[in-house]
């Protein structure tokens, strides 16, 4: 059985010709959304997904703008709202070393070089320069890392578990 991993959510439209707003959830945007490639869309009630081919991408205030072979008007992409945008793992490729996948960090436990644990990453956030890891802390309290290599010293996806040197008033 096929594994499929998330790449994005549609959650409208965006003018009249045919492109859709994707809250992107990928790890390598660029590469993902290329001219070209397949992405397969997910819709409730729907048995099987829908293979999408892109045919243009550019970036819109918080969102990636796509548009697909085929549908080249705002009725054509309507019926796509809150769909999810997936790919199967044969999509995947393979990666440089201290380069990891969103999936292979979400739900990592944190814990500090004092061995101090602070929590499970729950969700990755691309603001701009560096990544950011929400974790869902031990009282339910978020605290955000940055990914940089000041404050995560240590990944080890095989035990799901990320060593940080917190900088001051990061864990307060």
């Amino acid at each position: 059985m096929e594994k499929w991993f998330n790449v994005g959510k549609i959650v409208n439209t965006h003018g009249l010709k045919g492109e859709v707003r994707v809250i992107s959830q990928t790890d390598f945007a660029e590469e993902r959304y290329k001219v070209g490639n397949a992405l397969f869309l997910f819709k409730e009630g729907q048995p099987k997904p829908l293979k999408l081919i892109i045919t243009s991408h550019r970036k819109h205030k918080n969102f990636d703008l796509l548009s697909f072979e085929g549908y080249y008007n705002m009725d054509h992409v309507v019926q796509f709202k809150e769909s999810m945008l997936k790919v199967p793992e044969s999509y995947l490729g393979e990666l440089d070393e201290d380069e990891y996948y969103f999936h292979e960090i979400i739900d990592c436990r944190v814990v500090t070089t004092a061995g101090e644990e602070i929590g499970t990453i729950s969700e990755i956030l691309t603001p701009g320069a560096n990544d950011v890891w929400v974790v869902k802390g031990k009282r339910g309290k978020e605290i955000l890392i940055p990914y940089i290599a000041e404050v995560v010293k240590d990944i080890n996806v095989a035990d799901k578990v990320i060593t940080i040197e917190p900088m001051e008033g990061l864990l307060s």
